[in-house]
């Protein structure tokens, strides 16, 4: 079996079989497939598609490259939450504290920065000493005293969606149905959870363009899910302007921190009381909105937060101190040229002036700058007056300042008469 001949077979729009999909998955992880040839299968992949059957084999071939988490060792229900990706999406660190303040466990192993949308770990890494890489031991007593942890995929867990996951990154190979479910739901099933939910985002900043297309990738994910005998739920959300107001890696842990006190943005706050119902509802706690909000007035998902961060390594004080983290003093503000209502923020390019300024990845080998990033004073139907401030860009000595406020003033479309703001939640599907 020749690597070339499997290229050339889904080039040319043929389904792959299961060995096929097997010997491209283990030849690349163990490093006799070169990256060329593997960018080169990627993008015939993206071009060409998966049907059901070969997305589940390379799902499958992905989840059996490496070690598969054991979590019966913890009591209780485990949990796991898993996104698709969106900019501004700073929401594991608000619903793992709450939904982890009911009783359940959440064991949440997550990625980096994949083409304009930001990574948890890199977010994470922006607290002052954090550790995202703890052994097997350490993870779970951080699970079990504190209720959730979130550590970045280890080496030795689907050590095939590692490679492939920076590759796709780095290839623009990121936006297609088959590659994208099997990357998610290949490290849901190795990470051990007994349900899981996916927050699946659609519009200008996510990976899913249109409603019809995040349906096919939550039915995708929830049918591979479901033949391996576990349970899940997907939460179809609005990504059609950024979440909430903050984009960036410590600007995102900032908001978060106020989210945890109750006073996030209202998007991010709503979208985060859903997914932890929907996570408590598989694991047979009801609870309503007013339940949880009454647990985050309580201040305990809060002091959850500060105990992940302290076992984690990182400086709890930034919970009551935010201003430690590390924020750019560097900042110019985006002001509106008439007056009006904002119709539109395209999501995806306040994702791509982030990675201009130093807060993303344009290839896999860059290094990120947690200190950078956008804050949106002016959300979807929220009035203008000239000269009103839209939006401040936070910017260090290596941003590429002039390209990243040019995309910025563009992603904002003003509208002369009223807009209704943009509906976060748009379906629950189980």
């Amino acid at each position: 079996m020749r690597m070339y001949d499997i290229i050339k077979k889904k080039r040319d729009g043929f389904e792959l079989t299961e060995e096929e999909i097997r010997f491209v998955v283990q030849g690349y992880t163990r490093g006799e497939i070169p990256d060329y040839q593997m960018a080169a299968f990627l993008m015939a992949v993206y071009f060409r598609g998966m049907n059901e059957r070969e997305t589940y084999d390379l799902t499958i071939a992905m989840l059996d490259s490496g070690d598969r988490l054991d979590l019966s060792s913890l009591s209780g229900i485990k949990l796991d939450k898993h996104s698709s990706g969106g900019v501004g999406d700073k929401i594991s660190f608000v619903v793992l504290p709450i939904a982890a303040s009911f009783g359940i466990k959440i064991a949440k192993m997550s990625g980096r920065g994949l083409g304009h949308t930001g990574g948890t770990i890199d977010k994470l890494e922006s607290i002052p000493g954090m550790k995202t890489s703890l052994d097997k031991e350490q993870f779970l007593k951080v699970v079990e005293e504190v209720g959730f942890s979130i550590v970045s995929q280890t080496e030795n867990l689907v050590p095939a969606d590692k490679k492939i996951y920076a590759l796709r990154d780095a290839t623009a190979t990121v936006e297609n149905l088959s590659l994208i479910a099997s990357s998610i739901v290949s490290k849901k099933l190795a990470a051990g959870a007994d349900a899981i939910v996916f927050d699946v985002k659609v519009g200008s900043g996510a990976f899913m363009k249109d409603l019809d297309q995040a349906r096919k990738l939550s039915s995708l994910m929830l049918d591979i899910v479901k033949r391996n005998g576990k349970r899940a739920k997907a939460v179809i959300s609005n990504m059609d302007q950024p979440l909430g107001k903050m984009v960036g890696n410590a600007l995102e842990v900032l908001e978060a921190i106020e989210c945890l006190k109750g006073q996030g943005p209202r998007d991010v706050m709503e979208l985060s009381y859903t997914l932890v119902k929907e996570m408590l509802d598989l694991a047979g706690v009801k609870v309503s909105f007013d339940d949880i909000e009454e647990k985050v007035r309580s201040g305990e998902p809060l002091k959850r937060f500060k105990k992940f961060v302290e076992m984690h390594g990182g400086d709890p004080s930034i919970v009551d101190e935010p201003t430690r983290l590390p924020i750019s003093r560097d900042v110019v503000e985006v002001r509106a040229q008439r007056e009006g209502y904002v119709a539109k923020i395209d999501a995806e390019r306040i994702g791509i002036a982030c990675v201009l300024l130093g807060g993303g990845r344009s290839k896999k080998e860059d290094t990120i700058d947690h200190s950078v990033g956008v804050e949106l004073l002016k959300k979807v139907s929220d009035p203008v007056a000239v000269n009103d401030v839209l939006a401040r860009v936070y910017y260090s000595k290596k941003s590429d300042l002039e390209s990243a406020l040019k995309i910025v003033e563009s992603a904002y479309v003003l509208s002369e008469q009223a807009v209704e703001p943009l509906p976060i939640v748009l379906e629950v599907i189980e």
